[in-house]
């Protein structure tokens, strides 16, 4: 993989650059759609290649290994081959489902022991045991196996978690360094800063996966409970450390606003559910703010969902009918809605990405920010 950092906004810390991997260029900034089990939720491939322009997906370790399983990906030549999509991919290791599944998993230094959340069957990841997962699974870029704290814990805790999560981490390099891809393309190994809300915790955590020289570095543990100014304040400290020649992947965030900020913040990669599920649940965001679609006010409103909008859904479907879907529980509705926030989503990094190449990235921020943020 390689990183080419093309434009630097003059006023902040926001880049542009060009992500080269074996299946295809990404331009960055960028929103990565989530696919956990190998699909976005309610959107065709088709959609999401030539509508949503979607450069790169996510799949998830822990749901992949479990469904469809091993077995099956290998034997389909991998999740590309597996669900069609032939650009650039990433895997989550599964830490984040680890700290999810508290209270049905063991954390010890070896791995994490959990039960299947489908049928409570036993299992366990150790950092070796997710490097062989995540080669047999085949995306382009992989996660190294960490633990996620709460955006709550104490700071001994914290600590601990930190170190455990970068002895996990030598152990990862060892295996992925011992190994080979299964496809025939590259793999790159992204670590991934952990060290909660406590700033010295951050610095060390950086300094330390800075130290490892790989592709790219990730930023964990944020958006799961601190407050919103607390989580900016991490990806400051972060970012002063973390190289600038490498993409910076800020994991699981979030809303439209955070994602501006973290451009701001000198964040190049994003992922988060929050537009295909929020959608889901009928909040759509636009270019002039945010819509609930089971509203009475859209009942006898007849116009484009987004006269401008940056999906070919936004100028077909009118509002009332998108509502009316909704309150029909149409199957129709969660399409819609889902190809319209990622498309909505992939627009967003995508107009930060001409801003900030047309060296006006912190005039147009800020009005964008308050105008994204009303509630229509």
């Amino acid at each position: 993989m390689k990183f080419e950092l093309q434009h630097t906004d003059p006023k902040s810390n926001a880049r542009a650059g060009l992500i080269t991997t074996d299946h295809g260029q990404i331009e960055t900034p960028i929103f990565m759609p989530v696919g956990t089990l190998g699909s976005v939720k309610a959107v065709h491939l088709h959609e999401l290649k030539e509508d949503i322009k979607a450069q790169i997906i996510l799949g998830n370790t822990y749901h992949l290994y479990l469904r469809p399983g091993l077995e099956v990906l290998e034997a389909a030549g991998g999740l590309h081959k597996f669900n069609g999509f032939d650009r650039p991919m990433l895997t989550d290791s599964g830490g984040f489902q680890v700290f999810s599944l508290s209270g049905i998993r063991k954390l010890k230094e070896e791995g994490v022991e959990f039960r299947s959340h489908i049928d409570g069957s036993k299992h366990l990841f150790t950092p070796e045991r997710v490097m062989d997962i995540e080669r047999t699974i085949g995306a382009d870029i992989i996660m190294a196996f960490d633990e996620c704290t709460p955006g709550t814990a104490e700071f001994d805790y914290a600590k601990k978690s930190m170190e455990l999560t970068h002895r996990w981490l030598d152990r990862c390099i060892t295996r992925f360094n011992e190994t080979e891809p299964k496809y025939g393309y590259n793999q790159s190994l992204f670590p991934i800063v952990q060290g909660c809300v406590y700033p010295d915790l951050r610095k060390r955590s950086a300094e330390y996966i800075a130290s490892k020289n790989a592709d790219g570095n990730a930023i964990g543990g944020l958006a799961v409970g601190e407050p919103t100014e607390k989580m900016y304040e991490m990806i400051e400290v972060v970012n002063e450390i973390l190289p600038t020649d490498k993409p910076r992947y800020l994991m699981g965030v979030g809303t439209p606003v955070n994602i501006l900020e973290g451009i701001e913040r000198g964040v190049d990669m994003f992922d988060c559910v929050m537009p295909t599920r929020n959608g889901r649940n009928g909040m759509l965001f636009t270019k002039d703010g945010i819509m609930n679609m089971r509203n009475k006010k859209w009942e006898k409103d007849f116009s484009p969902i987004e006269a401008d909008g940056a999906s070919y859904v936004d100028t077909m479907y009118s509002r009332a009918y998108l509502r009316h879907l909704f309150h029909a529980q149409e199957l129709l509705a969660l399409q819609i809605a889902s190809i319209h926030n990622l498309a909505f989503y992939l627009w967003l990094v995508g107009e930060a990405r001409k801003h900030i190449i047309a060296g006006d990235f912190s005039t147009w921020k800020p009005a964008m920010v308050k105008r994204i943020s009303t509630r229509l």
